[in-house]
């Protein structure tokens, strides 16, 4: 059986954006509730995350805006955009929270795990190197990139975000870099406003920004079909040696924040094409993280399907990925300003 490793703290339940907020400590007591009602918790093992250091943070962060962040440590309440706030704990929060996405790339890449999902708290895919935004303070799976290429040596690092919301701070800080291939489904236009499909990065990191910009009303197989005919032929060439998942499930058919159609069912797809892609190309190592996602019932019901699909518990039918979708356009699109870089 395939070992999958969790990650859990109590500092994570601790970060508070304030009555109301919908980046709340419920998003994560639904989830383990599930593990535990479940029984899921049974068969995950559990890896001890750790804080994760100012020069790790700073691989991606400005120091000052590390610094900035830290000054915020026992105050009541600082507001760093009209969405985002701290709370007297939230930077300890967040350096445990980038802590876990390194403790997760050590247990994967020593072998003590073959896959991990931290379950964290506050999300990152929105934090700017030099700006917080969008609930998130620190960028956890960007820090955890840039470890795994600095500490590891790995440099071709792909980064498949399918949160609702364009990874903003992630796309920014690898835009120029070819050892992070970043790859984005979401919901255009809005929020945060970036992720057209003409961005793509620059100077050698031209042509390793992917953006799949959508409107409102997509589901399933529209998802599943943009990840094999964008995604399948991008990976065969660029041979990742790891994969890593911002995975936020605001595009969830009920979402408050979200117009997407995607069903549990659809996250376990996306979930067994990633998992098989790292078997064929980096020896199963993927991580996944926790990013957005805002109906409590979706993250029970989605996170159940993403894990029970790692775990080989279940083997999700891909369907008919011939028939013609609402996103076709749109994937010729995508391949035609892609097509200088890659090959479909």
């Amino acid at each position: 059986m395939k070992r999958l490793g969790i990650v859990l703290d109590k500092l994570y339940f601790e970060h508070d954006n304030g009555s109301g907020h919908p980046e709340s400590q419920e998003r994560l007591i639904t989830i383990v509730d599930m593990l535990r009602e479940t029984k899921l918790i049974d068969e995950l093992v559990k890896i001890q995350p750790r804080d994760a250091t100012k020069e790790e943070i700073t691989f991606v962060h400005e120091p000052r805006y590390f610094d900035f962040i830290e000054s915020t440590r026992g105050k009541t309440r600082v507001f760093l955009d009209a969405d985002t706030s701290t709370c007297p704990l939230s930077f300890n929060a967040a350096v445990r929270a980038a802590g876990g996405m390194l403790s997760s790339v050590d247990n994967v890449l020593k072998g003590e795990v073959d896959m991990a999902f931290p379950l964290v708290r506050p999300p990152g895919h929105h934090a700017e190197r030099d700006r917080a935004m969008g609930f998130c303070l620190f960028n956890n799976i960007a820090v955890g990139a840039a470890y795994a290429n600095r500490l590891y040596g790995m440099d071709r690092i792909l980064i498949v975000d399918w949160d609702l919301h364009h990874g903003n701070g992630t796309q920014h800080i690898f835009y120029n870099s070819p050892n992070v291939l970043y790859f984005s489904t979401h919901q255009y236009p809005y929020y945060p406003g970036t992720g057209k499909i003409e961005e793509v990065g620059t100077g050698q990191g031209a042509g390793y920004t992917i953006n799949v910009p959508l409107p409102p009303g997509m589901g399933d197989r529209e998802y599943i079909k943009i990840f094999f005919e964008i995604l399948r032929p991008v990976i065969d060439q660029y041979k990742p040696q790891i994969i890593l998942v911002s995975a936020g499930f605001d595009a969830y058919y009920r979402d408050p924040l979200g117009g997407m159609k995607l069903s549990p069912r659809g996250f376990a797809q996306m979930t067994r094409f990633l998992k098989e892609m790292s078997e064929q190309y980096c020896g199963g190592r993927i991580i996944l993280i926790l990013e957005g996602g805002y109906s409590l019932d979706g993250l029970w019901e989605s996170t159940k399907a993403v894990i029970d699909e790692l775990l080989e518990k279940t083997q999700t039918d891909y369907g008919d990925l011939t028939q013609k979708t609402k996103a076709d356009s749109i994937i010729e699109d995508v391949k035609r300003v892609h097509s200088r870089f890659w090959r479909f």
